[in-house]
């Protein structure tokens, strides 16, 4: 039987750290039951929600497509050009109009922070490894530093070496949504920061991680996306069963 989450019912999820690290673990055991098929409620049966995106979306938005169906409700899909927060009516109002079925899922490109602050959560050890100028803000590492799971061991490091005894290396695109007029200067930054085989190499030990979608020949070379090293399909799809989990918590009876 998986135990309940403490307290999760009817808040918002906005950011990794608004879990403590009981939650966080809860949220992840019971996306494990539900990929092994152990789990089967359909805590949405008869609710409806709607997914706002301000960015374009395909795997955030099809996989809680498909969770929110497996768990029984049904979608609407609306873009920023549907509704235009800020422009056409203010967030509040917005968020009146739709707080009896709206969950607000924003689609961000926080990759670095998120694993930050799981990392606290969970006693993870991370190595966040970045060109100079472009480290994570000092605030989250302050945040993460905050975080009840007593000394997370975080480094924040601008050497492409640091990566002996790696588990796992995980990149993201070096432009996100957002930044496209910074797409070459951020090329010349980060060019010496791909993830190709010489950096596997150097930690024998270690999957390759990728969020997706990939630049291919920019973050990481074709040879490590497609290698057998590689599991960021296999990543790709735990998202569902993530997603399941966080949603049944939030919405459980």
């Amino acid at each position: 039987m998986i135990a309940p989450v403490k307290s999760l019912k009817g808040r918002d999820f906005i950011d990794v750290a608004d879990l403590d690290r009981t939650q966080l673990r809860g949220v992840l055991d019971l996306a494990h039951a539900i990929k092994g098929g152990r789990w089967l409620k359909r805590p949405l049966e008869g609710r409806h929600v709607a997914m706002l995106f301000q960015k374009p979306s395909h795997r955030t938005r099809v996989s809680f497509e498909v969770g929110i169906a497996r768990l029984g409700g049904s979608t609407t899909t609306l873009t920023e050009n549907d509704v235009q927060l800020g422009v056409r009516e203010t967030i509040p109002d917005a968020a009146r109009v739709s707080e009896q079925h709206l969950v607000y899922i924003g689609d961000g490109n926080n990759v670095a922070n998120s694993l930050i602050e799981a990392a606290a959560l969970t006693n993870l050890n991370l190595t966040v490894i970045t060109p100079a100028g472009y480290e994570p803000a000092a605030a989250v590492i302050e945040r993460a530093r905050s975080i009840d799971s007593g000394t997370p061991k975080i480094t924040v490091t601008n050497d492409i070496n640091a990566t002996d005894g790696a588990t796992a290396i995980y990149t993201d695109v070096w432009a996100s949504m957002g930044q496209e007029s910074e797409r070459e200067v951020r090329r010349r930054a980060f060019m010496e920061y791909q993830v190709d085989a010489e950096v596997m190499d150097a930690a024998p030990g270690a999957v390759f991680m990728h969020c997706l979608p990939a630049h291919r020949g920019e973050e990481v070379a074709d040879d490590v996306i497609d290698g057998p090293r590689s599991v960021v399909f296999q990543q790709a799809g735990n998202r569902l069963y993530a997603q399941m989990a966080l949603l049944a918590e939030l919405f459980v009876t």
